[in-house]
C-alpha cells in the first residue's frame, strides 16, 4: 500500500502545482509586474523599481498556501539608445509553500524587456520581453502526515511508511516570454494591453520515475487609468489566463484619491475592488506616499467552497518601491 499511497500523494502535489503553486497566483496581480508579464521590465518611470507580495490563501488553515515575491527591475543604455526607447533588466524570486511547509517551490528569474517607441516623446511604446527561470521544488517527506497516523487527538500515530526521511526534489528551467503595448493621450492618462506565454519549453517535472510536463500558461491582460477631476482617478485593469483547460477571469478597479496634486510626489489613498469570475470579490485598499505604494486586499470566497471555507479566502499584501526623480517630466506607465 505504501507504493500507492505514494504515487496517490505525488498526483496530488502536481494537481497542486497545476491549480497555483506553479505559477504565480496573485489576487493584486498588477502589482507583481515581472511574474505577470517579463514585458513588464523596465517599464516604469524611475531609475529603479522594487517589488514585493506576500500571500496567505485560506489563512485559517495553519499555512495551507503561503506564496512570497520578490523583484527588482531597472533601465540600462539609456544614453545609447533612442530618447523614445526603454531597455530593462530585471532580477526576481518567488516561494511557494504548501501543506505547513511540506511541499516547497522555489523560482529564481532573470528578464529582459525592450520597449520601442512608437512617437517623437514616447508616449505610445511597443514592447517584447523575454524571461529565463530556474525553478526547483523539495518535498520533505518528514513533514507528511497519512491516514494511519490519525488518531483521535490527530495525526498523532505512527506510519507505516518508509522515507527515511528523505527529501524529494525535482528542477527545471522554464523560458517565458511576452509582449506590451502602452500609450497615453495626456499627462493624466494611460492605457495598457499585454500577452505572455508562460512554460514555453514545457519543462519536465520527475519524481520517482513520475514525469509531469508543464503546460503552456497564456495570459492577457489590459488595463489603465483616467483622471475624473483634479484629484481623482480612476484605475481599471483586467485579466484572462487560460493553462491546461482551466482558466481564470479577473477585472475590476479603483479610485485614487489625491491629497495634493499639484505636488511633485502627490499622497494617494486608493480604494477598490476586483472580482474573480465564479470564485471570489476582493476588496483592496492603498497607499501612496513618496516613491512607496502599499497594496493591502483580502479574497471573500463566493464559490462552492464558502461553506467549507466559510468565505474565507486569502488575505494579501504588496509594496512597490520606484525610484523617481523629482525634475524630469513624469512619462505615464501602467500602474494597475
Amino acid at each position: 500500500m505504501g507504493k500507492y499511497k505514494l504515487i496517490i500523494l505525488i498526483g496530488f502535489v502536481f494537481l497542486l502545482g497545476k491549480a497555483s503553486a506553479q505559477d504565480p497566483h496573485f489576487s493584486q496581480f498588477f502589482s507583481s509586474p515581472l511574474t505577470l508579464n517579463p514585458a513588464f521590465t523596465g517599464k516604469f518611470f524611475g531609475t529603479y523599481r522594487i517589488a514585493g507580495n506576500y500571500r496567505n490563501q485560506w489563512p485559517t488553515i495553519n499555512n495551507a498556501f503561503t506564496t512570497t515575491t520578490g523583484s527588482i527591475d531597472f533601465h540600462i543604455l539609456q544614453k545609447n539608445i533612442p530618447s523614445n526607447d526603454t531597455w530593462g533588466v530585471g532580477f526576481a524570486g518567488y516561494n511557494d509553500n504548501s501543506s505547513n511547509g511540506a511541499v516547497k517551490f522555489n523560482y529564481a528569474s532573470v528578464s529582459t524587456a525592450y520597449h520601442k517607441g512608437l512617437d517623437e516623446d514616447g508616449n505610445h511604446q511597443l514592447g517584447v520581453g523575454f524571461q529565463v527561470t530556474y525553478a526547483n521544488m523539495l518535498i520533505n517527506t518528514a513533514q507528511l502526515k497519512f491516514e494511519d497516523q490519525l488518531t483521535n487527538a490527530g495525526f498523532t500515530g505512527v506510519t507505516s511508511e518508509v522515507f527515511n526521511n528523505a527529501t524529494l526534489q525535482s528542477n527545471y528551467v522554464d523560458v517565458n516570454a511576452g509582449i506590451l503595448y502602452n500609450g497615453s493621450s495626456n499627462d493624466r492618462n494611460n492605457f495598457y494591453f499585454g500577452i505572455s506565454l508562460y512554460h514555453i519549453n514545457r519543462p519536465r517535472q520527475q519524481f520517482t520515475g513520475a514525469v509531469y510536463n508543464l503546460n503552456p500558461r497564456a495570459t492577457l491582460n489590459a488595463g489603465g487609468y483616467f483622471a475624473l477631476s483634479a484629484n481623482t482617478t480612476l484605475h481599471i485593469s483586467a485579466l484572462q489566463m487560460f493553462q491546461g483547460g482551466a482558466s481564470e477571469t479577473m477585472l475590476g478597479g479603483a479610485f485614487q484619491f489625491t491629497a495634493d496634486p499639484d505636488a511633485t510626489k502627490p499622497t494617494s489613498f486608493f480604494a477598490g475592488s476586483w472580482i474573480r469570475l465564479n470564485d471570489a470579490l476582493i476588496p483592496y485598499l492603498g497607499l501612496e506616499y513618496d516613491d512607496f505604494r502599499l497594496g493591502m486586499s483580502y479574497d471573500y470566497n463566493t464559490s462552492s467552497l464558502k461553506t467549507a471555507s466559510l468565505n474565507r479566502g486569502g488575505i494579501e499584501l504588496s509594496l512597490i518601491y520606484v525610484r523617481r526623480p523629482s525634475t524630469d517630466k513624469p512619462l505615464n506607465c501602467p500602474k494597475f
